[in-house]
């Protein structure tokens, strides 16, 4: 492998890492907004989807990461990741 094709790989990764890193935190955003007693992070979005969409957890926790990054567009938009979570 080429040097350059590792450190591609690695920002790929990095990208990918931290994108779900922020959905979690969105979760806890969600959460807040939502009024949601003890969910937080990704059982906050989990649930959220649930009831929006009226499918089985099963199905809701079977989503790809891009998945839920489509689904969860429109909520995310304007949000940013908090200071204390950068």
């Amino acid at each position: 492998m080429s040097k350059e094709m590792n450190q591609a790989r690695r920002k790929v990764h990095q990208i990918m890492g931290e994108s779900a890193y922020h959905i979690e935190v969105f979760g806890d955003a969600l959460a807040k907004r939502e009024k949601y007693k003890e969910l937080q992070g990704m059982e906050a979005i989990y649930y959220y989807l649930i009831l929006k969409h009226h499918w089985l957890p099963s199905q809701v926790k079977s989503l790809s990461h891009d998945d839920l990054v489509l689904l969860l567009a429109e909520e995310m938009t304007g949000w940013r990741v908090p200071k204390d979570a950068r």
